[in-house]
């Protein structure tokens, strides 16, 4: 990995601090980072701070705070930005009444786009701009989520994006995490300063942005709302009826530019064809692995586009299953490096320009989901994409160039677009199912589960006499696999159960921690205790200690 030299590094701090040095602030004049180097450079961690303190002095507007600490020591800063406030505290926040949205950056800090588009938002906020958001909706601003990724600089960090040249963050965070995969778990401090960012302050929207480096696609920015099925319809109809339909004709009316769903392209029968990696696709080396023999042709048929996963430990996926709207955006790798911050740019304010006008019914949308009984329902345990209709998918091409500070090769896109009917494979079905029940009781012996439930925020209480007739799960296979490696999984083991929950016939002991499923979290905690869930509390080691072998019957109970 390659580095920025120290003297380059000075270099672009310089043009954020000299700013805040000045007596006053020409926020005219105020640059982030990617603008002052004329779009070959990222915003340092530094710098990042730097900014956020010099909007947060210019304007009354704008109040900085802190959510959290990164593995490395770092503070995780926020911008919460409103009229009427006092501080930047959750109770004042929560006391203006206002839609609460919040913009998260650099998850992925070698993405850098969101990270400067919310600095750019940040300072458009200080000079007057968007007055009319403030009317209906508070924000939370969180630019550089991945504080100790962004600031392993490597050239090549993002193999053949489009810059910036100076080189960019990792996809994982300081423990070699990737933390889009950690929501469930909460393994990171970054994971868990969000949830208790979410806890506290409770937003209505979410939003996460990101860039892409998948399928060389015609579109300049691909989005996607929650994927799992499990979300509820008062979310999903707005976002795909109305919200997204709205920001795709507002950004092609202004900017001539085209918005689409998030997707890579698969041959029939398999992911391939024209790709160049999957969501978000990891760090990789500075030269193209080794040859490998020419795969067989594909079938005839169309191809397909199909999404990434629908399991919540997925930003997205997540906020849906805490019943709140998600916003995930994707700039296209391979447009420069300037045009992937114009549209994320243009994703927010579209985005913001449909919340303000409906802040009223987004709120609505919310608390219904909230309210909605899940008791006695049928929700997946697991999923799989479904194969749906023929849709217009617009292709692209890029070409290669050299990246002027190593040689190393990048790839621009051109203005080819070519229409293609592809198979819809956006959306998922369930694979294995399970009746909600009324109440979860999870034993007190639990206790890495039960931390893990505190955190999420999931209401509980425990137990002073034992409760009868409940239900329990009847272990039939109980299968972990081998460890694996790499960011997204980090050693786990991960352990899949299979069997019937039996009629009730059984006790829980005095001291059993009660889980009511009638609680605005009642959808999360769902997916974390049933025992078939491919992304709970068994399949990330919590209860290893009471599934070993010989073990028959998964600890926790239910009540119907």
């Amino acid at each position: 990995m390659r580095r920025l030299s120290s003297a380059l590094l000075l270099v672009l701090v310089i043009p954020v601090f000299a700013v805040q040095a000045q007596q006053g602030v020409n926020l005219a004049t105020l640059k982030t980072t990617a603008e002052a180097s004329d779009f070959k450079s990222t915003s340092t961690y530094a710098e990042v701070v730097a900014f956020m303190e010099t909007v947060d002095k210019a304007s009354p507007l704008i109040h900085m705070t802190s959510y959290g600490t990164t593995s490395e020591g770092r503070s995780m800063p926020m911008a919460v930005v409103g009229t009427g406030l006092k501080d930047a505290s959750a109770a004042s926040v929560l006391a203006s009444g206002k839609l609460r949205v919040h913009i998260q950056g650099n998850i992925h800090a070698g993405e850098v786009e969101g990270k400067e588009s919310t600095l750019i938002l940040l300072r458009e906020f200080a000079q007057g701009r968007h007055a009319e958001w403030l009317e209906s909706m508070v924000f939370l601003i969180t630019p550089i989520f991945n504080a100790d990724g962004n600031e392993r600089y490597g050239l090549r960090n993002r193999p053949r994006q489009n810059g910036p040249i100076n080189g960019m963050g990792t996809r994982a965070n300081g423990q070699n995490i990737n933390i889009n995969r950690d929501f469930m778990k909460l393994e990171t401090p970054e994971g868990r300063a969000f949830v208790t960012l979410w806890n506290n302050y409770n937003p209505y929207v979410g939003m996460d942005l990101h860039t892409s480096d998948g399928s060389t696609h015609g579109y300049h920015l691909t989005y996607s709302p929650p994927l799992n099925p499990n979300t509820s319809d008062f979310i999903m109809t707005m976002m795909k009826n109305e919200w997204f339909p709205f920001v795709t004709e507002q950004i092609r009316a202004k900017h001539k530019w085209e918005t689409f769903y998030y997707g890579n392209v698969s041959n029939p029968g398999g992911r391939g064809g024209a790709g160049r990696g999957g969501r978000g696709g990891d760090a990789g080396a500075a030269t193209p692995p080794p040859a490998q023999p020419p795969a067989p042709a594909a079938p005839a048929g169309p191809r397909a586009w199909g999404t990434f996963e629908h399991v919540p430990r997925f930003h997205n996926n997540y906020v849906g299953m805490r019943n709140r709207f998600a916003l995930l955006s994707e700039a296209y790798a391979y447009a420069t490096f300037e045009d992937r911050i114009k549209a994320t740019n243009y994703f927010i304010e579209e985005s913001m320009n449909f919340a303000h006008k409906n802040a009223a019914r987004i709120t609505k949308a919310v608390e219904d989901a909230e309210r909605e009984a899940i008791s006695g329902k049928t929700f997946a345990t697991r999923a799989a994409i479904k194969a749906g209709g023929m849709i217009e998918i617009l292709m692209g091409e890029v070409e290669d160039e050299k990246n002027p500070i190593d040689g190393g090769v990048m790839n621009r896109r051109t203005d080819v677009i070519n229409k293609e009917q592809m198979i819809d494979r956006l959306w998922f079905a369930p694979t294995a199912t399970e009746t909600a029940p009324t109440e979860y009781y999870v034993p007190a012996s639990a206790t890495k589960a039960l931390d893990l439930l505190r955190h999420q925020g999931i209401m509980m209480k425990q137990t002073t006499a034992p409760v009868t007739g409940l239900q329990q799960f009847t272990i039939a296979t109980n299968v972990q696999a081998a460890p694996r490696a790499g960011i997204d999984i980090n050693g786990h083991a991960l352990r899949t159960l299979t069997g019937t929950w039996a009629a009730g016939t059984t006790a829980a002991p005095a001291g059993a921690w009660l889980v009511p499923m009638n609680q605005p979290l009642a959808r999360l905690a769902f997916y974390l205790l049933e025992p078939n869930s491919d992304d709970g509390v068994t399949t990330w080691n919590f209860l290893d200690e009471m599934l070993g072998e010989g073990v028959t019957v998964y600890p926790i109970l239910r009540k119907q």
